[in-house]
């Protein structure tokens, strides 16, 4: 640090949160810049478990900022739900603050979520339904609702009342839905605004006083590389920016501040919802590694896709997001496994392509080239340093690390902030 970038290399669900908790208990400041309670991070924390879904995982550490940035959408009422389950368990949030120029999810955005996916059909698009593309529509348009407009006691009723007419007329014109009722709404989240005023403020200037100061600032991600709006596999995407740039836009400071961007991956590959997936399994295999590593939705309780290691992606993850260095998270769930595969490239149409191609539309015909390893069947969820890992779990990250073109620092062998493995260069 000062300035650390953690950031998912793969399509998101790659067990971001327990690497960002370890390096958010050496950090000053935490910053959330993308995004909205549609991501979940899972930290473990001795015998406590913490889902975590737009608050920063610095929130557990009592000297520790946090910081949701102004790239950030927020829906007042589950971050307050989230705020109250922390204070319930004696996480104090009041070193909480959201950007005053953050945009808010309202009752709007969720119904236009859904009637939207319903409308798409078998077209759909796999939405979790929480309102953030709606939101960041309305963001690109220059209507939306920002939080220094929702905690504003004298525009608060007259921005709402105004949103809320122009999304009734598309909620019944355009899907025949039911109308939002405004009344009910600004009877209820006025209290939500009031709640969070005190929250509200400049972030940026918070996190360039930090870097200034010299302090250490983690710059934490949601999703991952491939769910980018711009650089993921569109349209089956997020609505906003997972990659290391989308971090500077979204938090209000330049990519000088930045000295490490770190990437995360899983030592196979999954995914949620639709679209393309070249090493996805659909046999025992399959099913094994879904369940040794309880690849469900943090969030959404989704059983996730799985297959095996892609380096095609990681490579592109190395490249758009300038990685200094990567995390192979949960080697334990391929245990047992008497050949592990890695995919080196592609067969596109009879062509061997290496790099990931810029119209994802190829990817429904590109079938993966495997390089297989011997697998291991030992436990390793007790090793403390890579000396101690069976052969066959060092050959196999030595050779990712040579695949994808970058140097592996961290190995996670379990589920517990302790299960980490250093590897030292």
């Amino acid at each position: 640090m000062p300035g650390k970038i953690v950031l998912g290399a793969q399509w998101g669900d790659e067990g971001k949160g327990k690497y960002i908790d370890i390096f958010a208990s050496q950090a000053d400041l935490v910053v959330r810049s993308q995004g909205g309670n549609n991501a979940g991070h899972t930290v473990v924390v001795g015998d406590e478990s913490y889902k975590l879904q737009l608050i920063p995982s610095g929130i557990l550490y009592p000297n520790c900022v946090n910081i949701i940035g102004p790239g950030v959408v927020v829906n007042p009422k589950s971050i307050l739900g989230e705020m109250d389950g922390l204070n319930e368990r004696g996480i104090s949030t009041d070193k909480l603050y959201i950007d005053a120029r953050a945009h808010c999810i309202l009752p709007w955005h969720l119904e236009l979520d859904a009637l939207s996916e319903k409308a798409r059909g078998g077209d759909d698009i796999g939405t979790t339904k929480k309102g953030i593309g709606p939101t960041y529509m309305d963001k690109s348009e220059r209507i939306g609702v920002r939080m220094h407009d929702f905690v504003d006691p004298e525009r608060f009723e007259a921005v709402m009342t105004e949103a809320c007419e122009r999304k009734n007329k598309v909620i019944t014109g355009v899907y025949g839905g039911e109308p939002i009722d405004i009344k009910a709404v600004l009877e209820e989240y006025k209290v939500y605004a009031d709640r969070l005023r005190s929250h509200v403020c400049d972030t940026s200037v918070l996190t360039y006083n930090a870097i200034k100061e010299g302090k250490e600032v983690l710059f934490e991600g949601a999703q991952g590389t491939l769910l980018d709006l711009d650089m993921g596999t569109y349209p089956y995407v997020t609505s906003s920016h997972p990659v290391s740039g989308g971090c500077c836009v979204g938090s209000g400071v330049g990519p000088t501040a930045i000295d490490e961007i770190v990437g995360i991956c899983k030592s196979y590959t999954t995914r949620v919802g639709k679209g393309p997936f070249p090493t996805e399994l659909f046999d025992e295999t399959g099913d094994y590694i879904r369940n040794a590593g309880g690849e469900f939705g943090t969030v959404t309780g989704r059983p996730r896709r799985t297959g095996w290691f892609d380096a095609v992606i990681a490579r592109y993850a190395v490249r758009v997001n300038g990685l200094t260095e990567m995390v192979i998270n949960k080697i334990d769930p391929l245990c047992g496994l008497p050949k592990l595969k890695v995919c080196v490239a592609y067969d596109f149409k009879g062509e061997r392509i290496t790099e990931f191609p810029a119209n994802f539309a190829d990817l429904e015909h590109c079938t993966p080239i495997y390089e297989e390893f011997d697998g291991f069947t030992e436990d390793i969820t007790k090793c403390k340093t890579f000396d101690e890992l069976p052969v066959n779990v060092k050959n196999y990250i030595k050779e990712l690390e040579k695949i994808i073109g970058c140097p592996v620092r961290l190995l996670g062998v379990g589920p517990g902030r302790d299960q980490v493995i250093s590897i030292d260069k």
